[in-house]
């Protein structure tokens, strides 16, 4: 993993001390259904070099673009993974066993990733569950993530979802953070992450208005190392 003071030539974003994101050389997406069509093929000629996919969320809903989305990127040979958005209002189970229902095992896939946040917006399930719930929940889904798929799975977190309930937590998992106003550094801490998403407003060619950019945390040979890793059943 790329150590976070390194690479200081770029500045950073606004006066952040540490590497800004055009400093990192792996970069990928990440999409759903808000993206429309999305024209692959193009998405990979542009310099993207891998993209995570919206699948699930909760245990009854299913991205409107994610089929497509899933085999169009692989046949673009764009590296895709699928992810899954929590729903702090069903049970963790049952989403665990709606992801595993419509995900499929593809070996050449991406680790899965438990997209973890609050979301005070959202008209069903605005609540915040205790801390020692959400950790069991996310355990629940991950463990079955990890069953099915035979890959360590990813959790992708914001600020606020790590202040209050990741810290000190789930320090075994590759981690993916948002944050689009400064470097990881300054708002998790100590952390170690993979991926950071760091703008919403990302522009790419071959897809339509805006998309999240995310750059991966190291070489384009840790890259390869990382992905064959990833990817790889686990040892007996």
């Amino acid at each position: 993993m790329m150590a976070l003071l390194a690479g200081c030539a770029g500045g950073g974003l606004g006066d952040d001390p540490f590497p800004a994101p055009s400093d990192y050389q792996i970069h990928g997406i990440d999409v759903s259904k808000y993206q429309g069509e999305i024209d692959w093929d193009t998405v990979r000629a542009s310099g993207v070099k891998f993209a995570w996919i919206k699948a699930t969320e909760g245990g009854d809903h299913v991205d409107d673009m994610f089929g497509r989305n899933w085999e169009a990127a692989k046949a673009a040979g764009v590296p895709r993974g699928a992810y899954h958005f929590a729903y702090w209002c069903r049970p963790a189970a049952e989403q665990a066993a709606w992801f595993a229902a419509n995900v499929p095992n593809d070996p050449d896939a991406l680790p899965p990733v438990l997209d973890v946040e609050w979301n005070g917006h959202s008209k069903t399930c605005p609540r915040k569950v205790p801390r020692e719930v959400a950790i069991a929940e996310m355990r629940t889904i991950l463990e079955a993530m990890e069953r099915t798929y035979g890959k360590r799975p990813i959790i992708y977190v914001t600020v606020d979802f790590h202040r209050d309930v990741m810290q000190g937590e789930f320090t075994d998992y590759p981690v993916w953070v948002r944050s689009v106003k400064s470097h990881p550094a300054l708002k998790y801490g100590a952390r170690r992450w993979r991926f950071w998403q760091h703008t919403a407003e990302g522009r790419v060619a071959g897809i339509k208005g805006y998309v999240d950019r995310n750059a991966f945390n190291g070489s384009p040979k840790d890259w390869q190392v990382w992905v064959t890793a990833a990817t790889s059943p686990p040892k007996a």
